[in-house]
C-alpha cells in the first residue's frame, strides 16, 4: 500500500444552485519519498483534493459522500475528529497558497510556529520558542531570533512562505502537501523555495504531494504526475514520459501552450504561436454529457459526447481517461 492511497473519492458540494462534483471518484497514491504533483486549470478540484485529504472540507455545503483515504494504512475518514485534529501538523502537513491569509496576523511567526511542538509534542513555553527559532534556521530566514518575534506582515513574501514551511515541517510529517507555494513568490524566491523543498525532502525523507499551474516546477520536482479535468484523473503518469508522450488531448493542451526555448526564432524561421485550449473548464454544476473534455476537445468524437470514458492501464505505470485509448 502507498504512503497515501486515495480510492474512489467523491466530494460534493451542495448548493442552491444544484449539486457541484468537485472530486468525482479520484484514485490515485503516494509512494514513501515520492514527489506528486497535482496540475489543471483552476477550478478543476486540486485544491479541494487537497482539503479532503486534511478533512478541512466546510460542512455544509460541502460533504465527502464516499471513498477511502488511507495514510500509511489508517484511514483518515474513519478518524475522530479529536484523533484527527491531532493528526494534522504531525502526520500530514500543509503549505497553503498565500501564506498572508494562513498565519494569524495578530500572533508571532515564532508563537505560531511554537504551537505546533507545544501541542504535539507536549513542549513547555520556552523549549517550544527555541525549536520554533531553530526551524527558522533550517528554513534560511536570516536572524531567526529575530524574526520570530515580528508578525507576518513585518516579514517579505518570501520569509512568510520560508515560515509556512517551517510550521508545516516542525514534527517531520510523513506527508507534506504543498498547495501552490510559489504562486505569489517572483521567480527567484519561487526557485529558493523549491530547491528548499527538495533538500528538507531528502534529509526528513518526507513524500510531497505538490499541486502547481506551473509546469516547469512540475518538470524539476515531479517523480510522478496526476492531471485533473473537472474534477476527475485524466491521466496519471511519471514525469519523463508524460512529458515526452502526453496522451490525453487535455495534457497534450496544457504542453502545447508552454513556450518552448527549442522552438525560438532563428535564421529567417518564424516563431511558432503558442497553441491554446479553446473555451473553458465547464460549470461543475452541469456538466456535458459524456466526457467533460469533449467540449474543448480537437478529437472529440460521437462517443466522447454521449459517454464519459472508463480509466484505462497503459504501459509504464500510466492510466488515461480517453476513448482514444478504448479502440
Amino acid at each position: 500500500m502507498p504512503l497515501l492511497d486515495i480510492r474512489g473519492l467523491r466530494t460534493q458540494f451542495f448548493l442552491r444552485e444544484g449539486i457541484l462534483k468537485a472530486v468525482d471518484g479520484v484514485s490515485f497514491g503516494v509512494e514513501n519519498e515520492e514527489t506528486v504533483c497535482l496540475v489543471g486549470e483552476s477550478g478543476c478540484g486540486k485544491s479541494v483534493l487537497s482539503l479532503c485529504v486534511l478533512r478541512l472540507i466546510q460542512e455544509p455545503p460541502g460533504k465527502i459522500v464516499s471513498g477511502q483515504i488511507f495514510l500509511d494504512g489508517l484511514d483518515l475518514l474513519k478518524l475522530p475528529t479529536d484523533q484527527m485534529r491531532k493528526f494534522r501538523g504531525k502526520e500530514l502537513g500543509m503549505i497553503f497558497q498565500d501564506p498572508m491569509t494562513s498565519l494569524n496576523p495578530v500572533l508571532t511567526v515564532g508563537f505560531q510556529i511554537s504551537e505546533v511542538f507545544r501541542l504535539h509534542q507536549d513542549l513547555n513555553r520556552t523549549e517550544a520558542w527555541n525549536r520554533a527559532i531553530e526551524m527558522l534556521k533550517v528554513v534560511g530566514i536570516p536572524s531567526p531570533e529575530k524574526r520570530a518575534g515580528e508578525y507576518p506582515h513585518q516579514l517579505s513574501g518570501g520569509m512568510r512562505q520560508r515560515a509556512m514551511i517551517a510550521m508545516a515541517l516542525s514534527c517531520q510529517p510523513k506527508l507534506l502537501i504543498a498547495d501552490e507555494p510559489t504562486t505569489a513568490l517572483d521567480v527567484t524566491i519561487q526557485a529558493q523555495v523549491l530547491d528548499l523543498m527538495v533538500n528538507i525532502k531528502e534529509k526528513s525523507r518526507t513524500s510531497i504531494l505538490l499541486i502547481t499551474h506551473d509546469l516547469g516546477v512540475v518538470a524539476e520536482m515531479a517523480d510522478r504526475v496526476i492531471v485533473m479535468y473537472a474534477g476527475k484523473v485524466v491521466e496519471s503518469a511519471p514525469v519523463r514520459p508524460l512529458f515526452r508522450d502526453p496522451l490525453h488531448p487535455y495534457t497534450q493542451g496544457l504542453l502545447a501552450s508552454i513556450p518552448r526555448v527549442d522552438q525560438a526564432k532563428s535564421k529567417g524561421k518564424a516563431r511558432e504561436s503558442l497553441r491554446e485550449i479553446t473555451g473553458v473548464v465547464p460549470n461543475l454544476i452541469n456538466l456535458p454529457q459524456g466526457c467533460a473534455f469533449a467540449p474543448r476537445c480537437p478529437q472529440s468524437k460521437t462517443i466522447c459526447r454521449e459517454q464519459d470514458p472508463p480509466s484505462k492501464a497503459m504501459a509504464d505505470n500510466r492510466t488515461v481517461r480517453c476513448w482514444l485509448f478504448h479502440e
